[in-house]
């Protein structure tokens, strides 16, 4: 098998996995509990928490461990609505967020907020302009993606942080779930505010996500109970997961450049490969993220090229996992104003620095053959 779908979620490192059947086994205490075993669990969990803020050169009581990037992305914006409500109820965003950001708008345009969609240009990316032009003195969040997880565009995080410099009551959430190989050049910037990250996208366990809640900054908890996370996400913290997590975090930033090279060679020969194809279409751009390549095949739809591919052995992806089997049309290539015929046909690979040059060719052969067959049937 042939594994070219990880941005919908990556394979465990075996050492974090190993972590996570170790501590599920022998620290399986409640971290909140005051015996011997808890204290070891919470023990753990701080390790944990020290560890992965010094990864994100961060401070410990920075970093909130929660069960994902749509938990994340879910208490940032609404968190953010009802702590600051009485401040203002406009919120900025793009048209091309993933669903738990862009459903989370809707839900809070429901309940009276006013929420900017920035429109994105041909590559997929805001302007900071449109940004600047966009604020308001009601303003109380930008919320913006760090890559696209359908085309691999990157946005301009940078240059919103600095913008954002001159308008310090303004939260600014970034979603860096797919961004973690972008991580280090791209997505630390002194004014984010919260940024959220989800552990199965770099090689963790499903079901933890990191969130980065910068001190001093205010919002409101979605989960109220027992007060665990200080007091700002109250469950029982999966400290296996958590541990795993820290572990896969530190393996996916060692030697992380030498990781992005790899995956960027992988992207951009598979790329050279489709544009020799006529009837073959390119939506993911050069400087775009390293391990995201989108493309369709004409008149082929995206998920019949996802099963014959896969009947080959090769997995992949129509744009996103989480609307693949709702046959919608991809939101991001829609907002490019890509025509509907072609995005139709959008499948998605993503590769990891495990891939091999090997797999590619193999994926070349297959498709080579793919697309003849499919030439020959419309014919």
């Amino acid at each position: 098998m042939i594994y070219f779908d990880n941005s919908a979620t990556t394979k465990m490192y075996p050492e974090a996995l190993d972590t996570f059947m170790k501590v599920n086994q022998s620290i399986f205490g409640n971290p909140s509990s005051l015996n011997k075993l808890g204290t070891v669990a919470n023990d753990l969990l701080q390790q944990s928490r020290k560890q992965v803020a010094q990864l994100l050169q961060v401070l410990p009581d920075e970093i909130f461990f929660t069960s994902g990037g749509t938990e994340g992305d879910n208490w940032v914006i609404k968190g953010t609505a009802m702590e600051k409500k009485a401040y203002g109820k406009h919120i900025i965003t793009s048209s091309v967020e993933h669903p738990a950001v862009s459903r989370s708008m809707q839900q809070l345009e429901r309940l009276g907020f006013e929420v900017t969609y920035l429109p994105v240009n041909a590559r997929g990316v805001v302007s900071p302009a449109d940004v600047k032009e966009t604020l308001r003195e009601d303003t109380i969040l930008v919320s913006l993606m760090a890559v696209n997880n359908e085309v691999g565009a990157i946005q301009p995080i940078q240059a919103v942080g600095d913008l954002l410099a001159e308008y310090p009551t303004i939260h600014y959430h970034v979603d860096a779930v797919q961004a973690v190989l972008e991580f280090v050049p791209m997505v630390i910037h002194p004014r984010i505010d919260f940024l959220v990250l989800s552990a199965h996208k770099f090689h963790g366990p499903k079901g933890v996500g990191i969130l980065y809640h910068k001190k001093g900054r205010r919002m409101e908890p979605l989960f109220t109970g027992g007060g665990q996370e200080s007091g700002y996400r109250s469950s029982t913290e999966n400290v296996a997961g958590i541990a795993a997590t820290a572990k896969a975090l530190r393996m996916t930033l060692e030697n992380y450049s030498e990781k992005r090279a790899h995956t960027l060679q992988l992207r951009d020969e598979a790329a050279r490969f489709l544009q020799s194809f006529d009837h073959v279409r390119l939506f993911s751009v050069p400087e775009g993220a390293a391990h995201i390549l989108c493309f369709a095949l004409k008149d082929i739809r995206g998920e019949v090229m996802v099963h014959a591919l896969e009947e080959q052995g090769i997995l992949i992806s129509t744009t996103s996992a989480c609307s693949s089997k709702k046959g919608d049309v991809p939101a991001t290539l829609q907002s490019m104003n890509v025509p509907a015929e072609w995005s139709r046909c959008a499948v998605r690979l993503s590769f990891a620095p495990d891939n091999t040059f090997e797999e590619l060719e193999t994926f070349k052969q297959v498709f080579t053959q793919l697309q003849e067959k499919f030439q020959r049937i419309q014919k």
